[in-house]
Order: C-alpha cells, then structure tokens, then sequence
C-alpha cells in the first residue's frame, strides 16, 4: 500500500459504475475528472454498519459539493452521486486503499485539483466514520487558497480571515500572531 496519494497525479482508471442521475450503468474514468475539482471516496463493503451512513451523509451534501463544482463518487438510497464498483480491486490498488488479504478497501477520501493533483486525503480504518462537513470545509479552502494564493489556518470557513502568502520566510517566521489572533482560528 502506498502511504499518501497527497500531491501525486490521480491514477489512471476506468470502471464500471452506476449513474444514479441517469438510471443506467456507464464506465467512469479518470479522463472524466480531467479540468474539474473531483472527490473519490472508497469503503469497505455495501450494506455493513457505517458504510451506509458514510453514503448517506456524502449524498446529503451532493448539492454543496456540486455547487463547489466538485465532481463526487459513491451513494444509496435516493443517489445522487454515481457509485463505481470495482471488482477486480484495481483501483483501490492504485489510489493505495486496498487491503489485499482482505480483498477490502479501507475507508479512503481523496480530492484532486483541476490539474489532478492530490491535495487531500483521508484514509482510516473501518470501524469509524468520516466527517462529511470537515471534508466539505476542506474543499472550501482549498478552493479558496487556490483562487486567491492564500493560505487558510486551521478551522478555515469561508468569510473568515485566510493568512497572506509571505515569500520572505524570516520576515514570517514566529509573527503569524500579527496577521491572525487565536480567537479568530477558534471562532
């Protein structure tokens, strides 16, 4: 298994998925996400104890995601979201979720840039679940830091104070206190 997928081109795949806007099965590839902001999450197994809130909770907040234009993967009843199915776990392989003795993937969430670069990851163990609007959070800042060259500290939502980008690294060093207070981060 590889450690991070963080700042590494999106594997190239191709799969066969369900299309829950259309009804019908289709195959998703890479090449679909080229250009676009895109989110690909992995899961264990259908049907189990958290897979199902995980999808629920992701196909919750579809419209969001969408209206951040970020393309998405997996869902359940009342889908929105279009749910590949990886048989010959290929894909879990390369994204670096499998875990081979169980034939299983762990739970893995991925966002790429337009450029499909990795700029964030989550890969966990089966028995907990993910935070849908910390994952929704990031794409805020990341799209922000993206649009403006900001930077975004720690708890960053949109309409809070996002820190400059200061070439000058002494100059920075030890004085971020002069651009935010922690009240502002905790707020």
């Amino acid at each position: 298994m590889s450690s991070t997928m963080v700042r590494r081109t999106m594997p190239e795949f191709s799969m066969d998925a369900y299309d829950a806007k259309t009804g019908h099965y289709t195959t998703v590839s890479s090449e679909d996400y080229k250009g676009k902001w895109a989110v690909i999450c992995f899961y264990p197994a259908d049907f189990t104890f958290v897979c199902p809130t995980e999808i629920a909770a992701m196909n919750a907040k579809y419209d969001e995601f969408q209206a951040l234009n970020v393309e998405t993967e997996p869902i359940l009843k009342g889908l929105k979201l279009t749910m590949g199915a990886d048989g010959n776990q290929e894909v879990s392989r390369a994204f670096g979720v499998l875990i081979e003795e169980e034939g299983v993937a762990l739970r893995g969430r991925f966002l790429f840039n337009p450029d499909g670069i990795c700029v964030a990851q989550e890969v966990q163990a089966d028995s907990v679940g993910r935070n849908v609007n910390e994952f929704l959070r990031q794409v805020q800042a990341w799209q922000h830091a993206t649009a403006t060259g900001e930077v975004c500290p720690a708890g960053w939502r949109p309409g809070k104070k996002a820190l400059p980008v200061n070439t000058d690294v002494e100059q920075m060093t030890g004085r971020v206190g002069d651009y935010i207070t922690l009240e502002e981060i905790l707020s």
